[in-house]
């Protein structure tokens, strides 16, 4: 499988608590913030939660 690189490009500042624990769950913490994981359906599912906040780029 391959990787995706996550990005917090919107704030969490007033959004639900599941969608912040989806965000704290990834890894992602402050705007800016890029981070690596695996290309799996669990994290492909936390990724569409947030899809609104987040940017994916996939890597090889």
């Amino acid at each position: 499988m391959g990787k995706i690189k996550v990005t917090l490009v919107k704030s969490a500042i007033k959004r639900p608590k599941n969608q912040k624990l989806n965000l704290e769950a990834l890894g992602l913490k402050k705007l800016n913030q890029v981070v690596e994981h695996e290309n799996t359906p669990n994290i492909l599912g936390m990724v569409n939660k947030v899809k609104h906040l987040v940017s994916v780029e996939e890597t090889k």
